[in-house]
C-alpha cells in the first residue's frame, strides 16, 4: 500500500517525518509519495527553497531517521489553486496511491469526494515544529532552528546558505 504526502515542506522538518513514521509504522503504508507542492515558486519569504533542496531534505531526513528510500518516492508539482479538479491532477503527478496523508481538510474533503481513502495524521508538537516558526528562527539567526530538522538536513540547510537566504528575505520589507 503507498500513501500520498503533499506539502510544501518548507523546510522538510521533524513534524513531517513524524508523519512519514507514523505512516509506514502505525497505518502499516509501505511506501510515501512526497508530493512536492508549489514547485514552480522559491526564494520568496513563504517558499524560500527550490524543489530539488526540498527533495534533497526530505531524502536526508528519511536517512536519518531510517528509513530506507526504497520506500520513497518524490515528485513536484507547479503552483495551483485549490479547487475540486484538483485530486485529479494533482494523482496524474505521482504514481498511483491508495490514500491522501492529510491533516488538511480542505484537502482532505477534495480527495474524499474524489473518492480516495483520507488518512489524518495526529499532530506532532506543531507548537515547535511549523514551517514558519522554523523560516523565522532562520531569519533571526537563532540556531534553535537546528533542532527541528534532522541533523543532515541542518547541516545541508547550512551548506546552502539557508539562514542566510531567509535573513535576506525578511529584511527585504
Amino acid at each position: 500500500m503507498r500513501a500520498l504526502f503533499y506539502g510544501r515542506f518548507q523546510p522538510f522538518h521533524r513534524g513531517h517525518v513524524s508523519i512519514a513514521l507514523w505512516a509506514l509504522r502505525e497505518e502499516g503504508f509501505d511506501e510515501l509519495v512526497f508530493l512536492v507542492g508549489m514547485a514552480s515558486e522559491s526564494y520568496t519569504r513563504r517558499n524560500p527553497f527550490t524543489a530539488g533542496e526540498r527533495i534533497e531534505m526530505i531524502r536526508l531526513s528519511m536517512r536519518d531517521s531510517g528509513i530506507s528510500l526504497d520506500r520513497v518516492i518524490t515528485a513536484t508539482i507547479p503552483s495551483l489553486e485549490t479547487n475540486i479538479g484538483l485530486a485529479n491532477y494533482v494523482l496524474s503527478y505521482v504514481p498511483r496511491v491508495d490514500a491522501l496523508v492529510t491533516g488538511n481538510p480542505q484537502l482532505a474533503r477534495i480527495f474524499r469526494d474524489y473518492g480516495l481513502n483520507v488518512v489524518r495524521p495526529p499532530s506532532f508538537n506543531r507548537k515547535e515544529w511549523r514551517g514558519e516558526r522554523i523560516r523565522r528562527l532562520m531569519a533571526l539567526g537563532d540556531p534553535a532552528w537546528r533542532s527541528t530538522v534532522t541533523p543532515s538536513t541542518a547541516d545541508y540547510l547550512e551548506s546552502i546558505g539557508a539562514p542566510e537566504r531567509l535573513r535576506d528575505l525578511y529584511s527585504s520589507d
